[in-house]
């Protein structure tokens, strides 16, 4: 009888925890937003200038995908 009660309350823990996911209905006045460049994944154009510039200060190679650099600082 034990086990069939906390096998109950355990599926009810998993259906309550299911149902209580935070998806939400986005209004129509505001899927303008949804194509923003502030939306997209990836990098954002702000933080380039701080990529390039550790792609040049690493030693590594091709720190970032791109350059490869000696790691002095030198352009």
């Amino acid at each position: 009888m034990k086990k069939n009660k906390s096998s109950i309350i355990l599926f009810t823990i998993i259906f309550v925890s299911i149902l209580l996911q935070s998806c939400a209905t986005v209004k129509e006045y505001d899927k303008v937003y949804l194509n923003d460049p502030d939306m997209t994944l990836g990098e954002k154009p702000i933080f380039q200038f701080e990529t390039t510039f550790q792609a040049y200060r690493e030693a590594a190679s091709g720190a970032n995908g791109g350059k490869t650099g000696g790691g002095c600082g030198c352009n």
